[in-house]
């Protein structure tokens, strides 16, 4: 072990490993990790490092607070959809802050994430109710993001041949250079018009972009161009402000087939552009065209309401390279803050704050047209750009100088957005900057606004007319009080780490230290807008590049782009640089992508959405790549060979020795070779993606390196590559600068709205890195290592492990195979899964990569009464499979097939089941004072989609 905090991140002391170690028959755990991991490919020791020695938890902290000091706190009125907001606290304490909230996982065990569910079908309902559409997902990854979503939809459901998109031209900036790099890749062909100005639109399109209000902050009718779009056959995507619409009519009064958007400023805080939940809400007849997750309602075994991910065979894990989206994730962290946002100001409370904010818009433009100045547009919400008549730049600076950020819109316009914290202070600063007279207490007292007048820069014609978040949800939670309550009721309906092991194989569920969230919630890092000037972020840019170096040098890549927002944006952002290096090299016939069969589902769809052909390579009974069809597959695809797409370890969990003969291969062969970083946690120390012949990876800030999933998100998937790929991985027209760590200028497309993704989040990674040094960071690998070939030790006689490495190891995780159990005993996958909630635990991940399997990693925080914690449950539950193959209970009433037990199935009525109410509810003795209760029985999946309801259902279906 190494310094004191990775002592406390590391789950298992020496004694703890020694028994272990003992166990499987190693004297160290060096020695285990050199006969698992191949010798070709350990890491040759450094003699110097770019990351400096463990801190300690003050010292680190120290270190945020310099870097965090270079930060200016400004008032950011830039505007191009980020806004300064409010977070309640009791939504920032009780959500953000609660690791109740943030380290749950994505709810695939819906028994366990009522909760959670819960406030996602809140989010759905909020969005449905504000947008006018029939259907909303649990959450997108961002605004510009969501619009590509949507344009791809649009594709997918009209009829139309054409391959024409129409872009608004009053589009955020952001989203048009999202909208150009992921329309060439496959094939679609975008058309810029300003549409507001009356520009008509081509006879052949599938689709239309509108912002809804503009850029500018323009409010216009869109519904003739929803009409015209209409009958050309194309669908309307509208990405619409959600504040605005509750002033303002809805997308689907106007015609629109899709809204889309951000969250952000429902107490969402800015985080220089990240963590945010973007949004989309379907008409409908789109409701399986939706990406990403949806939740709906379903029913238990008791026929009690119950929630659940609804349509899953849609996702693009199981849909592979048919697949229309690689969207596998949601914002759920950041869904659960704005649904609460909602559910604690209620419909008359989101009204009135956009009622102010619109007063306060026109309050400062009237006082700006009062001294001759003009505005681009005068019908508005919150935003207004203001022509000056000298150099705009001047006024930036003046601004600016009295600590305002202003938007740049060109040399001669400037833009100013107003949100819910702007005071009349402000706007008087802001007046003078447009060179007003100065701000005295008469100016201030001058600009207020009378609530109770109608709006006036909106027209008539457009103010909303539907009534919103009528739901008693959203008009029940006045008082503080009752919201605690109901954030505290949601948080003990689910499972998350504060409770115990997540056990989860292909998602590393590891400790999420308090010190390393601690700087994300300092205003220095959360207040701060994604486009603000560069002199203005110093301490942010400073600790991305800190940790573009630092991932650099334990991944052995040369560059490291931070800007994808989740794991499935990195992957597509690393294959896209690849596309670009084929394509600036004249290679525009090399489209063929190679991925295992065993490949994270996400592979597949990244290959797709990146313009490439998917073949898939066999693998072997070992569980590993098949050379043999590999060669052959090479062979036939030599020309247009583009990529091989390799998870190591293996998504099986294996260490792969003829990982360099595979590389070399391709190579070879002129492809370039994407190494999935999903499985790093075991190879952190010990060997090096670079080293192993990849040119670009994807790295789970998530998973790895301690961000936590937040019940399903956020995460962040930075993309590195070798120097030859560096220029082509993403760009931003809006970042404060080009040039990234090393001096790299990254040119390829924007894969996210923010030029840093979701940077208010990586000083996680950054004091995670920080604390444990290069030492730490080995030994945590070790740790992880060592507790997942325990497990496989100590189960193997009860449930085979399915593959296996040199001398019989896994990597970081093992499958536990319950094929032969099913044949056995008729128990299945599934009831082995609920039976474990029983027993305290959250299920393994099932079925993947391997139908009918539990694929389980500890990681590395868990210690060791712990891990035999729930090595003595799946011992106990093959005993309780036993015991019905022996007819001891009927193979249609046990505890398997009835788990989970609630409270209530236990105590109401009479007991009529052949095994005891204690057998049931308390399998082990422990359980007695520690025993989490699942909130409903066994949910009915296919009932939730017989009967699909993604919205609050009635009060009454509770009663």
């Amino acid at each position: 072990m190494t310094g004191a905090f990775a002592d406390r991140h590391i789950g298992t002391d020496a004694a703890a490993q020694r028994v272990m170690l003992d166990a499987l028959g190693y004297a160290d755990v060096d020695a285990l990790l050199a006969t698992a991991v191949p010798a070709s490919i350990h890491v040759k020791a450094r003699t110097t490092s770019d990351i400096p020695p463990a801190a300690t938890e003050a010292e680190a902290l120290a270190e945020l607070r310099a870097l965090a000091s270079q930060n200016r706190v400004a008032r950011p009125m830039i505007g191009l959809g980020y806004y300064d907001t409010f977070t309640p606290s009791v939504i920032a304490r009780n959500v953000l802050e609660n690791p109740s909230w943030y380290t749950a996982y994505t709810p695939y065990q819906p028994e366990i994430s009522q909760g959670r569910l819960e406030a996602l079908i809140n989010f759905q309902t909020m969005v449905t109710d504000l947008t006018g559409l029939a259907t909303a997902n649990a959450s997108m990854l961002d605004e510009s993001t969501a619009v590509v979503e949507g344009m791809l939809v649009a594709r997918r459901a009209s009829k139309s041949t054409s391959n024409v998109f129409v872009v608004d031209a009053d589009a955020l900036p952001q989203t048009k250079a999202l909208l150009e790099s992921r329309a060439d890749a496959v094939g679609i062909e975008l058309v810029e018009l300003d549409l507001a100005r009356g520009e008509m639109l081509p006879e052949a399109l599938f689709g239309v972009f509108v912002q809804y209000p503009g850029a500018s902050g323009r409010v216009w009718d869109p519904s003739g161009v929803a009409d015209a779009a209409h009958v050309a056959g194309g669908l309307v995507v509208v990405a619409a402000d959600l504040l605005a619409l509750t002033l303002l009519r809805s997308p689907g009064s106007l015609g629109a087939d899709v809204a889309v958007g951000t969250t952000q400023r429902f107490g969402v805080p800015l985080g220089f552009g990240g963590p945010h939940a973007g949004y989309m809400a379907v008409r409908t007849g789109l409701e399986r065209q939706l990406p990403g997750r949806l939740v709906g309602v379903s029913q238990d075994a008791a026929g009690n309401p119950a929630y659940r991910l609804a349509l899953q065979t849609r996702e693009q894990h199981i849909r592979r390279e048919k697949a229309t989206s690689n969207i596998c994730t949601a914002q759920v962290l950041l869904a659960v803050m704005a649904s609460m946002y909602a559910v604690y100001h209620g419909p008359q409370g989101l009204a009135a704050i956009a009622t102010e904010v619109a007063k306060k818009t026109e309050a400062l433009a009237e006082r700006l047209r009062s001294y001759g100045l003009s505005l681009v547009a005068d019908s508005f919400f919150d935003s207004i750009r203001v022509i000056t008549p000298g150099p705009a730049q001047r006024v930036i600076d003046r601004a600016r100088s009295k600590g305002y950020q202003l938007h740049l819109a060109d040399d001669a316009t400037v833009g100013v957005s107003v949100d819910e914290t702007t005071t009349a202070d402000d706007l008087a600063v802001v007046a003078w900057a447009f060179g007003l007279p100065a701000a005295d207490e008469h100016d201030v007292r001058d600009l207020p606004w009378d609530s109770t007048e109608a709006l006036r820069a909106v027209p008539t014609d457009l103010l909303r007319v539907e009534g919103f978040l009528t739901h008693p949800v959203f008009n029940t939670h006045r008082s503080e009080t009752a919201m605690m309550r109901y954030l505290k009721q949601l948080a003990d309906r689910d499972y998350a780490l504060d409770r115990g092991m997540i056990p989860l194989g292909s998602c590393t569920m590891k400790l999420n230290a308090a010190t390393e969230m601690a700087a994300v919630s300092w205003p220095e890092f959360s207040r701060v807008h994604p486009f603000a000037p560069e002199a203005d972020v110093r301490g942010y840019l400073a600790l991305i590049e800190q940790l573009e170096v630092w991932l650099a040098e334990v991944t052995g890549y040369d560059a490291v782009s931070l800007q994808p927002n989740a794991g499935s944006q990195g992957e597509l952002a690393g294959l896209l640089a690849i596309r670009g290096w084929h394509r600036s090299r004249g290679d525009l016939d090399r489209t063929v992508c190679l991925i295992p069969s065993s490949a994270h589902g996400t592979n597949a769809a990244s290959a797709v959405l990146a313009g490439m052909k998917v073949v898939v390579v066999a693998c072997d009974d070992a569980g590993n790549v098949d050379l043999d069809d590999l060669r052959a597959k090479i062979a036939t695809h030599a020309d247009a060979l583009a990529a091989l797409m390799i998870t190591y370890p293996s998504t099986h969990g294996v260490y792969e020795h003829d990982v360099l003969e595979i590389t070399q291969s391709v190579h070879d062969a002129g492809g370039q070779v994407y190494v999935d970083g999903a499985n790093l946690n075991a190879l952190l120390g010990y060997a090096r993606f670079g080293d192993l012949g990849g040119d670009v990876s994807h790295l789970n800030l998530h998973k790895t390196f301690a961000i936590p999933h937040g019940g399903g998100g956020p995460g962040v998937g930075p993309v590195a590559a070798k120097a030859h790929l560096a220029p082509f991985l993403p760009g931003h027209p809006l970042a404060q600068r080009a040039d990234h760590a090393g001096g790299a200028e990254f040119g390829g497309g924007a894969v996210s709205a923010a030029p840093n993704g979701s940077a208010g989040i990586l000083p996680i990674s950054w004091a995670y890195v920080r604390m444990m040094g290069l030492q730490g960071l080995k030994d945590a690998t070790a740790a992880a290592v060592l507790a997942a070939n325990y497990i496989a030790l100590r189960l193997r006689d009860h449930y085979p492990v399915l593959y296996a490495g040199e001398g019989g190891l896994v990597a970081h995780e093992c499958i536990l195979d319950l094929r032969p159990l099913r044949e056995a005993t008729g128990v299945t996958v599934d009831d082995v899964a609920k039976r474990l909630i029983d027993y305290g635990f959250h299920s393994p991940t099932m079925s993947f990569p391997v139908a009918g399997t539990l694929m389980v990693e500890p990681t590395e925080s868990e210690d060791l009464p712990e891990i035999e914690r729930f090595i003595d449950a799946m011992i106990a539950i093959k005993a309780e499979a036993d015991a019905v193959a022996a007819g001891e209970w009927p193979a249609d009433d046990n505890p398997l097939v009835n788990a989970p037990h609630t409270a209530e199935s236990v105590i109401e009525g009479e007991w009529t089941h052949p095994y005891s109410r204690s057998a049931a509810v308390y399998p082990v003795h422990t359980l007695v004072r520690t025993k989490y209760w699942p909130p409903v029985r066994r949910i009915d999946q296919a009932y939730g989609d017989r009967n699909l309801v993604c919205a609050c259902p009635p009060i009454e279906a509770f009663a």
